[in-house]
């Protein structure tokens, strides 16, 4: 019996060292396979295919310069925006490895470059910090002396700052531009595919370290320029606008007023020869700068026109047939519509005009002469007219944030709104719909998109409307009865040697929950010239006025007439006063 069980256990003992044997033998055979797997594998990619992944190293060390963006230059070729680069020194403490790289010897070599105390170096080079910011926005010559000491725990890191050259001129137009963040405004927004469009980088490689590689491919000279993005040319002129911006603050000032603006177009193209916005900032410092100083407000805030906008509801009716150059509308002084009662600004004086011509009209800014004429068209009829202005919607100007204003569809207009439209309460525009509108008068009947980029005549013809608002005949009338109501008037806007077709405003200024009125005024002047030939319109609003007589004529008007005279100077204008308008003959 003990010899069968001990058999037994014997042969129980072989078998498992059989199992044993097979195990290791099966693990002995994956081994060999999986070392002849990786002999092979190492000899496909050193040997076979060497050259991918040596460009996969390459992809690794490549770097190349960073683009600078474009400038921004106005029509006569001054530069209002460029790109500066700077330089971060930094220290690395791996790299402190020998008596010539200690941060004594560092700052013994620094000190005098950076115009900074060895004391004080010394001790930031002693930061327990791997990497050490040892000075920011060293410029490039600084940055040069640095680099030719060849010190090599000393690098330098490039940095592109933003720079107006010209402060806060064209402020709003420019806008500004903040590199480490990417956020833009104005034109830097507008244009930043364009001036972060770069044909051709040139790229590289760098060690671990940030040392260029130069090898065979290498280019020496293009590795120390960076790449440029495409120029931009605006189409407004620095001096035209320096006027403006100096004009305007002196008026704001004097009248303590809340804000203004001064908007020079050429009614011929579209172009935007200055475009003054006040409060104002310094792109440079734009972080100092408040919400209500950046904000491009006569793009995106409404107002009532007032009587600037007369000449859109005369030219609206004449268009449409109902009145023409010679007729009258009967001005009774005031009227009234229900409970509310409107008068002419000058009732006190002229209680009863009775019938009245156009260029009457016009000279004393009759409210009731303007309802008058807006009751020859139905709502459909002016609304129509008005879209076609382009009221109510956007301008299609090139700069960020513009709104459509408020021009309530003409179904909903009830007496009320009809005859507060037609003396400009019954809209809410912002200052560019209303000088786009205008355009359209001095320039034959069209309307041309505004905008402050000078394009090439490839990119006009895509990005440039021209719409024909109203007959060219309606137009020449308009111009005409405008030029003589100035003529004939005592106005501050009226000139020695130009005729001027204008028109003052004053609208009283709602309050912000759009219920009633606040105190204060918005006082407008628009109006362009010769007006025998217009080359120059001239838009100039200013925001709640608090010293002295608040009216168009008063505010706005000594501003129009300054500008105009400026701009008249500057661009050489030739003379009409010696030439009238012509004047149609009538055959009626």
């Amino acid at each position: 019996m003990e010899e069968r069980r001990t058999g037994r256990s014997q042969r129980e003992v072989n078998k498992r060292n059989k199992r044993f044997d097979g195990v290791l033998a099966a693990l002995y055979g994956l081994f060999i396979l999986f070392a002849a797997s990786l002999i092979v594998y190492l000899f496909f990619i050193q040997v076979i295919d060497v050259k991918k992944y040596k460009i996969r190293a390459q992809k690794q060390r490549a770097s190349q310069n960073f683009a600078v963006r474009g400038d921004i230059f106005d029509r006569n070729g001054i530069k209002l925006a460029t790109d500066d680069v700077f330089y971060n020194v930094f220290a690395r403490r791996v790299d402190y490895d020998d008596e010539a790289s200690s941060p004594d010897a560092i700052a013994t070599a620094l000190a005098p470059i950076l115009k900074m105390s060895k004391a004080q170096l010394l001790k930031k080079l002693n930061s327990q910090d791997q990497i050490i910011a040892v000075k920011k926005d060293v410029d490039r010559n600084t940055a040069k002396k640095i680099a030719q000491l060849h010190l090599r725990a000393i690098s330098l890191d490039k940095k592109n700052t933003r720079v107006y050259p010209q402060g806060t001129m064209a402020a709003h137009v420019l806008g500004y531009y903040n590199f480490d963040a990417d956020i833009a405004n104005g034109i830097e927004y507008a244009a930043k595919d364009k001036l972060e469009h770069v044909e051709k980088s040139v790229k590289y490689q760098k060690t671990q370290k940030g040392k260029i590689i130069y090898d065979l491919s290498t280019d020496p000279v293009a590795t120390a320029k960076n790449p440029k993005g495409l120029d931009v040319t605006l189409t407004i002129d620095a001096a035209i606008q320096h006027v403006c911006e100096k004009e305007l603050k002196k008026m704001v000032d004097e009248k303590q007023a809340l804000r203004g603006t001064v908007i020079v177009m050429n009614p011929r193209n579209g172009e935007i020869l200055a475009y003054a916005v006040y409060p104002t900032y310094d792109p440079n410092n734009y972080r100092k700068a408040t919400p209500l100083q950046i904000k491009n407000w006569t793009l995106t805030d409404v107002f009532p026109p007032g009587s600037t906008f007369k000449t859109i509801t005369v030219a609206s009716a004449m268009d449409l047939g109902k009145i023409n150059e010679y007729s009258t509308v009967l001005d009774t002084g005031k009227t009234k519509i229900g409970n509310w009662e409107i008068k002419n600004y000058d009732y006190e004086i002229r209680p009863y005009p009775g019938n009245i011509s156009l260029e009457y009209l016009f000279e004393h800014s009759s409210n009731i002469g303007s309802i008058n004429v807006a009751r020859k068209m139905s709502p459909r009829e002016f609304y129509g007219v008005l879209k076609n202005f382009g009221f109510g919607s956007k301008t299609g100007i090139d700069l960020p944030g513009e709104s459509s204003g408020l021009l309530p569809n003409w179904s909903s207009w009830d007496m009320g709104i009809h005859a507060t439209m037609s003396y400009g309460y019954g809209t809410s525009v912002t200052a560019m719909q209303m000088i786009s509108a205008v355009s359209a008068l001095a320039n034959d009947g069209v309307k041309v998109t505004p905008h402050v980029i000078k394009y090439s005549p490839e990119e006009e013809a895509v990005k440039i409307k021209r719409t024909q608002v109203i007959a060219p005949e309606t137009a020449h009338s308009i111009t005409r009865l405008l030029a003589q109501s100035v003529n004939h008037g005592k106005s501050v806007i009226k000139m020695d040697k130009y005729n001027v077709a204008a028109k003052t405003g004053t609208s009283r200024k709602p309050k912000e929950n759009g219920i009633g009125y606040t105190p204060y005024m918005y006082t407008s002047t628009i109006g362009y010239l010769p007006a025998s030939n217009p080359q120059v319109l001239v838009y100039v609003m200013i925001d709640s006025a608090k010293v002295g007589a608040i009216w168009g004529n008063t505010v706005a008007g000594p501003v129009f007439h300054e500008v105009t005279t400026q701009v008249a100077r500057i661009l050489d204008l030739k003379p009409d006063k010696n030439i009238s308008v012509p004047v149609k003959t009538n055959t009626n």
